[in-house]
């Protein structure tokens, strides 16, 4: 199995942080000390890879923005990772003249241009500091990984690249030009850190062919320099580079744009549907106590709780893609696992008469405690455990709060039974005018697609109904306006996604999935059991073709490697959703034969939250 980009991303960060060294294998040795200087940029591409303690087991005593207050200290190296904008180097040029640090090694995120450098090396000659600056590194790594098989591009500014900044009715060309040069530079970023050259697959006529003629050109230029390219043996780390091609899938988001307004149900795509869930974090509101303030005092206020969903979980890797009522019932179980585990410790322990006792009292007990003794040592693990347990206790309770106070579950049910042209139990009109289910965008998201995946646009007499019932509801009607000139488009364009194999299956009304008791009372929530698919295509027949790694420019849509691929990028221009992502997973472990490794890559993971829905 190859290394996952995750991996792959991990090793480098690592790589720069000792300098732009190999880390050495001798673990004992003490690291050197050093200050990480990054800007918001970099702390993205950092956090969710690597933890405060690694970053300290590889001596990074202190990591700091780069436009906060910094004192000085001069006796330790700084480690820079940041964008080469005209602001980072400005401040940077500013610690030059201020000697902060003993030494400086700069790492740019994205390749820093000629004339940037020059103001660096300008500003150290002035600054008498040019001895300090000891490295300069482009480190192409410009994008996020979130998971082993999926990346997103950016967090910070996303709003810039999102499908409104595409698709804006204002858009100059010279916009277009910016967004896809952005796109375009993290995606080289990312297959530099792959160490690999793609065969490209795009639809036509829309932006996704425009990212991948100018990603084609882009790697063919850099290919073209023997000496200084970033994809031969000499420039990439040991082992890096793969003779193994992957496939990478250009999709464009105006191909179907019902899927990322679908309410989920799974629990990776509930938590970020309904919760604040970024780069791998949950952060939730928590009431500081249950008991009511005295009469005439200032409410308390609700604390933040901050909560990492990582790999090292494997709880969340198990679970993160499964139905939700499968989750509630899952960490039912695991609790009480747990519990018969402490249970067990303290009735050996009331046996052996030690309640209360110190610890170190057991060591000096017979063999006949070995079993005592055994059940000590894995406390840790048990306390590790708790702390997971107590972790999705509590983000899987403020989901299941949002699906009972919103109804979510009908939400979903109907709109999968929409999209595969089931018969509804009621009519739309009824849950749009029903105050208890669903808030304003909860309803317009249901509306619109019914409006999308509807074989026939209703009467404009029904339309004017439902923008009334919408508009009494609360409903911003511009996204349904937009909607409206996007499916008048794609009709005269292409024919729009075919929305026909959704699968869902309504497993009865009100059923209680946990036992009597359970923290999960999933009373009157719907067991909606997901089945697993993907549509697949024709049209990618007619998808163009690149291979950048061929002399000339190719124009041919007809595929020169007959061989299949072992791995698959797919990139969605536009956003995706973790609906897409986990259909993708799942897709994988069906085709073994298909794919080693799939990754699943989307620059603005969205679900149709407010702010992705304006999009007049």
């Amino acid at each position: 199995m190859a290394a996952s980009v995750r991996e792959k991303q991990t090793v480098a960060l690592k790589r720069m942080l000792n300098f732009n060294a190999p880390p050495l294998k001798n673990t004992a040795a003490e690291p050197v000390w050093k200050v990480l200087i990054y800007d918001r940029f970099g702390q993205d591409i950092i956090s969710p890879l690597l933890s405060v303690k690694e970053l300290r087991d590889m001596g990074i005593t202190l990591h700091l923005l780069l436009h906060s207050d910094r004192d000085p200290i001069p006796d330790v190296p700084a480690v820079y990772f940041v964008m080469p904008t005209e602001e980072n180097i400005d401040r940077i040029c500013q610690d030059l003249r201020n000697q902060l640090y003993e030494s400086y090694y700069l790492n740019f995120i994205s390749a820093i241009s000629r004339s940037k450098l020059e103001d660096i090396a300008s500003a150290a000659l002035a600054a008498n500091a040019v001895s300090l600056v000891t490295k300069v590194f482009d480190q192409y790594l410009n994008f996020i990984t979130l998971e082993d098989d999926m990346f997103i591009l950016c967090h910070q500014n996303k709003e810039l690249i999102s499908y409104h900044a595409i698709n804006r009715a204002d858009l100059q060309d010279t916009d277009m030009e910016a967004i896809m040069d952005t796109i375009v530079d993290s995606l080289f970023c990312f297959f530099v850190t792959l160490g690999a050259v793609p065969i490209i697959r795009c639809p036509r006529g829309n932006a996704a062919e425009m990212v991948a003629v100018k990603l084609d050109k882009k790697l063919r230029e850099n290919l073209r320099d023997a000496r200084n390219s970033l994809f031969t043996g000499d420039s990439m780390a040991a082992g890096q580079f793969s003779f193994q091609r992957p496939l990478f899938v250009l999709a464009d988001r105006n191909v179907d744009m019902a899927t990322p307004l679908h309410h989920t149900w799974t629990y990776q795509a509930l938590i970020h549907d309904v919760l604040d869930f970024h780069l791998n974090r949950v952060m939730m509101e928590e009431g500081a106590g249950a008991e009511p303030s005295p009469a005439g005092a200032r409410p308390k206020k609700k604390s933040r709780k901050t909560y990492d969903l990582t790999a090292a979980d494997k709880f969340w890797q198990k679970h993160k893609g499964s139905p939700f009522p499968e989750v509630a019932e899952s960490v039912q179980e695991e609790l009480d696992t747990y519990r018969a585990q402490e249970d067990e410790v303290k009735r050996l322990k009331s046996i052996m008469g030690l309640e209360g006792e110190d610890e170190g009292a057991i060591s000096m007990l017979s063999d006949n405690t070995a079993k005592l003794t055994s059940a000590m040592s894995s406390l840790p693990e048990l306390l590790e455990k708790k702390r997971l347990i107590d972790l999705h206790t509590n983000v899987a309770t403020a989901v299941l709060d949002h699906i009972k106070s919103r109804k979510l579950d009908v939400y979903f049910e109907y709109e999968e039974k929409l999209m595969s042209k089931s018969t509804l139990d009621k009519s739309l009109l009824d849950i749009i005018s029903d105050p208890d289910a669903g808030t304003s965008e909860d309803k317009m998201r249901l509306f619109l697609i019914f409006y999308i995946t509807a074989q026939l646009a209703p009467s404009e007499s029904d339309l004017e109904q439902y923008k009334k019932a919408l508009t009494d509801a609360g409903c911003d009607l511009s996204p349904l306006n937009y909607i409206k000139q996007w499916k008048a488009f794609t009709k005269m364009a292409a024919t729009p996604a075919n929305y026909g194999n959704s699968g869902v299956k309504p497993m009865g009304l009100f059923s209680r999935v946990m036992n009597t008791g359970s923290q999960f009372v999933m009373e009157g929530v719907k067991n909606l059991v997901l089945k697993q698919h993907v549509s697949l295509y024709a049209e990618t027949d007619d998808y163009r073709y690149f291979d950048p790694k061929m002399l000339r420019g190719s124009e041919s849509s007809i595929p020169r490697n007959k061989n299949p691929f072992q791995e698959a990028i797919v990139f969605v221009v536009g956003g995706g959703n973790y609906i897409e992502y986990q259909n993708l997973v799942d897709y994988t472990k069906v085709l073994h034969k298909c794919t080693q490794l799939l990754l699943v890559c989307v620059f603005s993971v969205q679900t149709g939250k407010e702010g992705h829905l304006r999009m007049q």
